[in-house]
């Protein structure tokens, strides 16, 4: 009996041990450790009823979709301990492709996995990607695309928003004023979040130190001087000039008045 229970307890298989790999960025609006434990419940849920286990995580915070692997500190970690014959995992498990691959990512990173013998698993495939299938090949490509698609409408969207308010609002969205304007106070924030914690708005109007400025450069640009000559004539000019010698690029770049076209460098 003794032999019999020391062979049984030889031919017991041993737990898969698995490397997680996650990410979140701040365009996702979402708590980092929020997002990072249901993309580990996930992963989990897929490789435990096949006797799996997570060993170790990889997790990126911060950092967009569409930097390459190696650019992701966590990512770029992952991909050196594959190469470690004694890395301690046998795999590589994600909760959900769209937020690890985008575009050809996969295709550019997987065969590091065939190469260094780690399966990666994925739950839209219900396993491990077979380097084979071209099913599978297809499902992931089809992912990569919808994470580029998804980023490219999330950023046309926050623009379009932007812009919106910026016109029909009068709000200024950040960032440093423009040259002969400053920054005045809009009241509290709209989002009621924000404005509890002291939040608000701000819009921009004419700096009376520095506005004149701007009109003398189109007034004499309307004249029919040109940009060099105009920063020529205002550089002398200490007590109202930009923080630095004015130029021709920065006369050109002066915001443009009511019914007046910004000065070009063919003008």
């Amino acid at each position: 009996m003794s032999n019999v229970g020391a062979t049984q307890r030889s031919v017991t298989p041993q737990p898969l041990r698995f490397a997680f790999y996650g990410r979140v960025s701040t365009e996702d609006q979402q708590d980092p450790e929020a997002s990072r434990a249901w993309q580990l419940s996930r992963s989990r849920a897929l490789i435990e009823p096949a006797g799996g286990q997570v060993v170790v995580e990889f997790f990126d915070v911060g950092l967009s979709r569409s930097l390459p692997w190696k650019r992701r500190p966590e990512a770029a970690r992952l991909l050196a301990a594959l190469r470690d014959p004694g890395r301690g995992f046998d795999g590589v498990v994600i909760g959900e492709p769209q937020r690890v691959f985008y575009g050809n990512q996969f295709g550019l990173t997987f065969p590091l996995f065939e190469h260094y013998g780690g399966a990666l698993w994925v739950p839209e495939v219900g396993g491990a990607v077979d380097p084979g299938s071209d099913a599978h090949d297809l499902v992931m490509a089809l992912y990569g695309g919808m994470s580029k698609g998804e980023r490219n409408r999330i950023k046309v969207r926050v623009r379009s928003a932007m812009a919106a308010q910026a016109a029909t609002e009068g709000r200024f969205l950040g960032g440093r004023p423009p040259y002969g304007y400053r920054l005045v106070d809009a009241g509290p924030h709209p989002n009621p979040g924000k404005a509890a914690d002291g939040r608000r708005l701000h819009r921009l109007e004419p700096d009376p130190l520095t506005a004149p400025v701007v009109r003398r450069i189109y007034a004499e640009y309307l004249a029919g001087q040109g940009i060099f000559a105009i920063a020529e004539g205002l550089t002398p000019a200490t007590a109202s000039s930009p923080p630095r010698p004015t130029t021709g690029d920065a006369t050109r770049t002066a915001p443009p008045r009511h019914g007046a076209r910004a000065p070009s460098a063919s003008s």
